[in-house]
């Protein structure tokens, strides 16, 4: 049974944008002003486990944790990372496990009840309807952070960055609790070799539960082509789209044909990279249009050319509810104040070969001189992919580790050059940037943002100390 119906979800999806600045405090502030609140369900393993380290102020964490259905396994969690009195100055964050197909009982318990804590916290105090977006080429945390959400009653999971053709089958199954395999790329993996990461839930949890209601599905997708490929199988349809444009903030689409840059070395979108309209309408699903559609005018628009409603993510980036750090905050709207903000789509920072808009903020990594003094290393993972190794295991690899080591895992030089940690980086950016031990160093931040900022400097003008998220969407949605 569907938790909802996809026609009925409301006018403006606010984005799931990065690790922890789509927070339960900006979801739920999004969803208690009547539209779709959404929660970053990217890395949120490694979130809990530091937001409890740092003795989890407000005890926030400890509240979503007591409410999980299955006691001890939310004891277990918290025994293992919880310190009342936060972490010394200069003390590292404890590791969690990192990603593999096979996951061990601690690191799937781990995912499971941060998902569940983001979205129980993000429902608390309103009637509306919450969300949680996931990435696909993060495929080995899928199965269990989606159980997660969906124990803490989730509305409408979302998914861009690939062809998410499983999840409706997927979240079906978890609703029933049974056991589930997805099916994971495995780069060299022979045609007709399958590999998947496996969730058992009565396994996992020990008990049987009641029967769960599925959570919408949306697919994040950037082409009418691609719509129409995944609502043809009424096993793959989802139950509508977000139509993400090439002006999108965070991983965009690559463009379509052969890739070309301009003067800047960005990738050259054109019209072949829009979507038709009128072939989306076609397909008799509700969409929504996101990337530079924050702003009255451009939610108008949509809205006549027969979209459901818009997805924004930079105006509530920039909100006083995100996660972003707020000293981060105010200096990317003093760099719209003073005009200097620019957002560069970088073509290879991002590990997962998709180009990704970084905000030229100093003081950052955008700064290539404070890129290039990052120890290059790679110890969360979370965009690693398996691969096949000479001897028929399965090792895992990224273009953000260190040259040496990608190298004697069989990939390709070209394929490091510019490629940044995005893991540690997003991370910093909401204040939970590891320190290292040896050199004293800790990660800095890296942000993304949309391209079009016209919804910021027209907001700027009429808060120029900054708005809420209420205050977004009340603007949003003027007559």
């Amino acid at each position: 049974m569907l938790k909802s119906d996809a026609v009925a979800l409301p006018t403006v999806i606010q984005g799931g944008m990065g690790v922890g600045v789509s927070s339960w405090p900006l979801a739920r502030a999004v969803s208690a002003a009547g539209q779709l609140g959404v929660v970053s369900g990217t890395a949120l393993d490694v979130v809990l486990a530091r937001r409890l380290q740092d003795g989890d102020p407000g005890g926030h964490a400890r509240a979503a944790l007591a409410a999980f259905p299955v006691p001890e396994i939310a004891a277990r969690v918290l025994d293992r990372y919880f310190r009342a009195d936060g972490r010394e100055p200069g003390t590292p964050y404890a590791p969690v496990p990192r990603l593999r197909l096979r996951q061990d009982p601690h690191a799937q318990e781990l995912t499971v009840v941060a998902n569940f804590a983001e979205v129980w916290l993000a429902r608390q105090g309103h009637q509306g309807v919450v969300g949680v977006n996931y990435l696909e080429k993060v495929q080995m945390a899928t199965p269990a952070a989606a159980y997660g959400a969906m124990l803490a009653g989730v509305d409408v999971v979302l998914m861009g960055a690939g062809i998410p053709r499983e999840l409706p089958r997927l979240l079906s199954a978890l609703a029933r609790h049974e056991p589930v395999s997805l099916p994971v790329d495995v780069v060299g993996a022979p045609e007709g070799q399958r590999h998947t990461v496996d969730l058992d839930p009565f396994a996992l949890l020990g008990k049987v539960l009641p029967p769960l209601m599925r959570p919408v599905f949306l697919a994040i997708v950037s082409a009418h082509v691609l719509a129409e490929y995944l609502a043809r199988d009424p096993l793959i349809r989802p139950d509508g789209f977000v139509i993400e444009g090439p002006l999108a903030g965070g991983h965009n689409a690559p463009p379509r044909g052969r890739l070309t840059l301009d003067d800047d070395g960005q990738p050259r979108y054109g019209p072949r990279d829009d979507a038709d309209l009128n072939r989306l309408t076609a397909i008799g699903l509700p969409f929504w249009l996101a990337g530079s559609y924050g702003t009255p005018d451009r939610l108008k628009e949509a809205v006549a050319a027969s979209a459901a409603g818009v997805q924004v993510g930079t105006l509530f980036a920039l909100s006083h509810e995100s996660g972003l750090r707020p000293d981060l905050r105010s200096q990317l709207l003093g760099q719209v104040r003073d005009g200097t903000l620019r957002v560069r789509t970088d073509p290879v920072a991002s590990p997962t070969g998709f180009p990704f808009k970084i905000a030229q903020v100093p003081g950052t990594l955008a700064d290539p001189e404070r890129y290039n003094m990052r120890p290059r290393l790679c110890d969360l993972g979370l965009l690693r992919v398996p691969y096949l190794r000479a001897n028929g295991a399965v090792g895992y690899r990224c273009p953000g580790e260190p040259a040496n080591t990608y190298l004697r895992k069989g990939g390709a030089a070209a394929d490091t050059t510019g490629r940044a940690c995005l893991c540690n980086a997003l991370l910093a950016n909401i204040g939970l940037g590891q320190t290292r031990r040896a050199s004293g160093y800790s990660e800095e931040p890296l942000v993304t943002l949309g391209s079009n900022l016209d919804g910021v400097r027209a907001m700027l003008r009429c808060h120029p100390h900054g708005w809420s998220a209420a205050q977004a969407v009340t603007w949003l949605l003027t007559p």
